[in-house]
């Protein structure tokens, strides 16, 4: 009898312990970082009709928002949530920013009902403006649908002179996307769940290396390595 009331309280111990512990930190963001390779790994797959690797390579900051859904139908609008990375020139890809994207629904496709998007931006300009707070596309820079292709970059850069090309990713193909009027901004609370840290500036992260980066962030930032080469 003794024993049994022994081992129930050692039972009752080691769930109060478990039960303290808390769920892996950051896995709902670190999911979404490996969904955004899933996505990078895809413009690898299909050069020809994929997103212009000059754009990448001159690229200041990418954005990449996976399985973006449907909230409306064609003036409806979306949301989704996804990464942002940054270049700063003679650098390396920083680590990822969490962000969101919401709204911009007329010009998407319609019918798919959930879409990846990636966001190219050329200059420091943007990232900036996205830094200092919700950020609207094509009210705070120009925005255009970007050229897809191998061979289509330059050309199509000169002639438009955007500040962001937007692209959308629906059944495995690239396509460039209008989103004017889609607000695009930093998730602060997702920022400290991935990095175990309570409050941590963007800025910080984008051009400050002072944070760890999760093993899955340097499989990312390889990943963008090679498509910049």
């Amino acid at each position: 009898m003794r024993l049994r009331i022994v081992l129930l309280i050692i039972a009752g111990m080691l769930l109060a312990v478990l039960g303290s512990v808390p769920a892996a930190a950051g896995a709902k963001e670190t999911e979404k970082v490996e969904n955004a390779i899933d996505v990078l790994k895809a413009i690898t797959a299909i050069p020809e009709q994929g997103i212009p690797p000059s754009l990448l390579r001159n690229a200041h900051g990418i954005a990449i928002i996976p399985s973006v859904v449907k909230v409306g139908f064609v003036v409806g609008g979306r949301y989704g949530t996804g990464v942002l990375v940054v270049r700063p020139k003679g650098k390396t890809w920083s680590d990822p920013s969490f962000v969101s994207l919401a709204g911009g629904s007329v010009g998407w496709q319609i019918g798919a009902q959930s879409t990846d998007i990636i966001l190219v931006f050329k200059s420091k300009k943007s990232i900036s403006g996205i830094l200092s707070g919700k950020f609207t596309l094509g009210a705070d820079a120009s925005i255009a649908a970007g050229p897809v292709g191998r061979h289509a970059g330059a050309g199509t850069d000169v002639r438009l002179k955007a500040e962001i090309y937007s692209y959308s990713r629906s059944r495995g193909l690239f396509a460039g996307v209008a989103l004017e009027g889609a607000a695009l901004q930093i998730d602060d609370k997702a920022n400290g769940r991935f990095y175990n840290k309570e409050y941590i500036n963007p800025y910080e992260i984008f051009y400050k290396d002072s944070v760890e980066t999760p093993v899955v962030a340097t499989r990312f930032k390889k990943q963008l390595d090679t498509l910049s080469k």
